[in-house]
């Protein structure tokens, strides 16, 4: 239990390949909503856009459609319609203060769109309750990836139910 008193979950896999860390974005993306957000973690080369494209390619295809996914790193935040919620896509590593944040719109996208942020450090206090937290880090030998998910709440229990379904996870 987390200390406000909802459920937290924990789990962590092992990808071996940019393609598990394709198939693990696919698993999750019709599991989002409006209002949730992934917060990513992680260092440069981690595999957190390939994981964003991915998952953003998914909920595309799902509604029939295909288009390119750039990285965001210039433009900040990229922003998709995809049927009935959109998904914004955001890098925030160039920021240097949480304020912002604010001029970029993403307070009123944690309520209303689904949110994978990169470098989710520089939201300082703009952080949306209720988030899922995912780090990517490469392995010792640099072949693997290790992935780590975090959330509280029960909003969270499909997802991770979902992911356990993956195999090579545990708490």
């Amino acid at each position: 239990m987390s200390l406000s008193g909802t459920p937290a979950f924990d789990l962590r896999l092992t990808l071996q390949s940019a393609d598990d860390t394709a198939a693990l974005a696919r698993v999750l993306a019709p599991l989002l909503t409006a209002g949730d957000a992934i917060l990513l973690h992680g260092p440069i080369g981690a595999g957190k856009t390939h994981f964003c494209r991915a998952l953003i390619q998914e909920r595309l295809a799902m509604i029939g459609r295909s288009e390119d996914v750039p990285s965001p790193t210039f433009t900040l935040v990229q922003v998709y319609e995809v049927g009935n919620v959109e998904i914004w896509h955001a890098d925030l590593y160039r920021l240097n203060h949480a304020q912002e944040v604010v001029e970029l719109g993403m307070e009123e996208a944690f309520a209303t769109a689904i949110c994978l942020v990169e470098w989710p450090d520089r939201l300082g206090s703009l952080r949306p309750a209720g988030a899922l937290d995912l780090t990517l880090e490469p392995d010792a030998a640099g072949r693997a990836r290790r992935a780590q998910f975090h959330g509280d709440g029960a909003h969270w229990a499909k997802v991770f139910a979902a992911l356990r379904g993956m195999g090579s996870g545990h708490d």
